[in-house]
């Protein structure tokens, strides 16, 4: 798969032991980190779709790190190298990935498992609650060319 031109991927290590298991999601000496804003979950019940929107000032950080989640990205961006591209990823216990996501990209993510998908997010910008930097299309908009059916290919 292309990547979208600024988006980034980390690979997570897990580090299992007979206690249990430790995963570094983002650290400051990582190629893929910016600066740091906060840190927050999000869960989605399985089936659920929570899609689009886009920052113009933040870059996130995204993993998913209970359940699956499909993590979709939309390049929309005037002038892009990968305008209209479409990237998607299956992120979770299956697959520990870190999607480092530019501004101005449209994202979005269902939860794919069988039961609630936990989602960590570190943001570079902390969230202005008196003027969020989000803006919003719904998970079916038709200027997205993305279906979030499932595919049985």
């Amino acid at each position: 798969m292309k990547l979208i031109d600024g988006v980034k991927i980390k690979k997570l290590r897990v580090i299992p032991d007979e206690r249990g298991h430790l995963s570094e999601i983002l650290r400051s000496d990582d190629e893929i980190y910016e600066k740091f804003g906060q840190v927050y979950y999000t869960t989605a019940y399985p089936g659920v779709i929570k899609a689009w929107h886009y920052h113009k000032l933040q870059s996130d950080n995204f993993t998913c790190i209970f359940g699956m989640a499909k993590i979709v990205l939309f390049d929309d961006r005037e002038g892009s190298p990968t305008k209209g591209e479409v990237n998607e990823f299956f992120v979770g216990v299956h697959n520990p990935l870190l999607i480092h996501i530019p501004p101005l990209i449209y994202h979005g993510f269902k939860c794919i498992s069988e039961t609630e998908a936990l989602l960590i997010n570190v943001p570079t910008n902390t969230y202005n609650y008196d003027d969020p930097d989000e803006y919003r299309k719904p998970f079916d908009d038709p200027s997205i060319p993305y279906s979030w059916e499932r595919r049985n290919y």
